[in-house]
């Protein structure tokens, strides 16, 4: 049977790219609503200390582990040995911590977390910027992987990879594992269940974000950005939005994934609460397994 293990992101709790879209709650309390909800692991966010001496006797506490976390990443535009070194504590932080990955975001030239700049945009690559952006994060990844800590890349709105057509570039031209994360597909107007038909091979780490269609369709790419999207609502956690989990999650376990599915829903904790959406997202998350044939592990 294929082992599945559900995690969740601190984003619910507290916003790195808009601190305003922040809970004002401890570490140690959204880990316990994490828990509470059912979730044994937790990636890492602002009010992480990184390093295990401090860190994993709060996370020993509450049952969770390290899932993975974020790196913003700068690749499109830096230096590999530069880069190295701004990775080098959090690389060695994370498999101290048993981490399954580090996420990489690719922030260079990415709108994301710019308020002012419309999404649409957001920089775009012709093949050759692609084909040489590809072989240097595949290099990067190389290394990262030979010291002992894969990476795993994440499409995202506003970034350089964000459309299904760029992924599908990406992909042909590095040899870099993927994060998928169907909310973010689906808002980009790609196909998600044809991402996983195509890219299955190499997915190692999935985020389910949930999207609410009606909001999605209603976001002006050329006049909001991705930051209005997400106060508009946009993402959800599974169970609350448009996206059909069962049909992805039996999709995935049909190309054989194992390992982490977590929940990484950027909204406002004050409309949405943390726990009761971690609550929802568990709820969905363990009958979209029971129905692909999980068995869901600590």
């Amino acid at each position: 049977m294929l082992q599945a293990k559900l995690g969740i992101a601190p984003i619910a709790w507290w916003n790195d790219d808009d601190a305003s879209l922040s809970d004002d709650v401890s570490l140690e309390e959204a880990l316990r609503q994490a828990s509470v909800a059912g979730f044994t692991g937790m990636e890492t966010g602002r009010r992480f200390p990184m390093n295990m001496e401090e860190l994993g006797p709060i996370l020993d506490r509450y049952g969770i582990s390290v899932c993975g976390g974020w790196f913003s990443g700068l690749l499109l535009d830096g230096d590999i040995e530069k880069e190295k070194a701004r990775i080098a504590d959090q690389l060695a932080f994370f498999k101290t911590a048993g981490a399954p990955c580090i996420v990489y975001g690719e922030t260079a030239r990415s709108v994301q977390g710019e308020r002012d700049v419309p999404l649409a945009q957001k920089p775009v690559l012709t093949e050759t910027e692609m084909a040489d952006y590809g072989r240097r994060i595949s290099d990067f990844a190389d290394w990262c992987a030979a010291e002992g800590m894969p990476l795993s890349y994440h499409h995202h709105m506003g970034a350089v990879v964000e459309r299904e057509h760029e992924l599908d570039l990406f992909m042909k031209h590095s040899s870099v594992p993927l994060l998928y994360d169907a909310g973010h597909m689906a808002f980009a107007g790609g196909d998600v269940m044809r991402v996983i038909e195509n890219h299955h091979a190499r997915i190692s780490h999935v985020h389910t974000k949930d999207a609410r269609s009606e909001v999605a369709n209603s976001v002006d790419k050329g006049a909001e950005s991705f930051l209005d999207a997400v106060i508009k609502g946009v993402f959800t956690v599974p169970g609350d939005g448009s996206l059909d989990f069962e049909a992805i999650v039996k999709a995935l376990a049909g190309k054989g994934y194992e390992g982490w599915f977590v929940v990484e829903a950027e909204q406002d904790p004050v409309a949405n609460p943390p726990l009761e959406m971690a609550k929802v997202g568990h709820a969905e998350l363990i009958r979209v397994m029971n129905a692909a044939g999980y068995e869901v592990v600590s």
